[in-house]
């Protein structure tokens, strides 16, 4: 890819030690780059990883000639970095996906009608009531889906009425639409999501939903404390949206 060329779409890529999960999912999303007809920039941002993240990543940019590197040396949290990876990012259109390939790259296909019936915010679900056909490979610990569920029930109440997944970690956002949004955003955590989505409405946007088949990681770094901390950062974003603090 030549720098002087705009990639069509970016992929960021969030990660904090991920140097195991990493590779597999470069090689995946590379298999499927070569196959398009558009540029493609790859971004991993590496959330102040322990391990050998970064040093993976500039492995496969010998490589991988659109593959680049924000390499940041204090953790900030997912919402931080993946904010950082779309405000940074050259695509006209900007997708953030799970180090763990929990959802495949080739997903995006799916969405692209949305694109060309002119939806600016696309997203994910692992729930078949947000779209027919999505489903979830390897479920997930009853302990998450019970908080799960009830935890999207306060976000549907408080935040982003009628989405029944708003954390699939597979999101698609116009040039412009990631560029009002994610200027706004201000949650730094794994409630991001609920804020991106609450400040898509807020601003406008309609939101299109795609069916995943989502393949649950039995290490992912979401513990039982997180789910905790996106209730708390709801109230938040609740409170934000109510006192105008995004100045909408």
């Amino acid at each position: 890819m030549k720098s002087s060329q705009k990639p069509f779409l970016s992929v960021i890529i969030p990660a904090y030690n991920e140097e195991k999960r990493l590779p597999l999912t470069l090689v995946d999303i590379d298999r499927w780059v070569e196959k398009q007809d558009f540029l493609v920039e790859v971004i991993v941002v590496n959330d102040g990883s322990t391990d050998n993240t970064a040093q993976v990543v500039k492995k496969f940019q010998k490589t991988f000639p659109y593959l680049k590197l924000i390499d940041n040396y204090q953790n900030q949290g997912k919402g931080a970095v993946v904010r950082q990876g779309m405000l940074f990012s050259q695509g006209s259109w900007r997708l953030f996906m799970d180090a763990d390939n929990s959802t495949t790259i080739d997903h995006f296909e799916k969405m692209l009608p949305y694109i060309a019936q002119g939806y600016e915010v696309i997203i994910g679900s692992r729930d078949s009531k947000d779209a027919p056909g999505a489903c979830q490979a390897i479920p997930q610990p009853l302990w998450k889906r019970f908080l799960g569920n009830v935890g999207n029930l306060l976000i549907q109440i408080l935040a982003v009425p009628g989405i029944w997944d708003t954390q699939c970690g597979f999101k698609c956002f116009s040039e412009k639409a990631a560029k009002d949004i994610f200027s706004k955003a201000k949650i730094n955590g794994w409630g991001f999501d609920i804020e991106v989505l609450a400040l898509a409405r807020k601003l406008g946007y309609k939101i299109a939903i795609i069916p995943v088949y989502w393949r649950n990681d039995p290490h992912s770094h979401v513990k039982l404390k997180a789910y905790f901390q996106v209730l708390a950062q709801l109230l938040k974003i609740r409170l934000n949206l109510w006192r105008n603090v995004y100045k909408i």
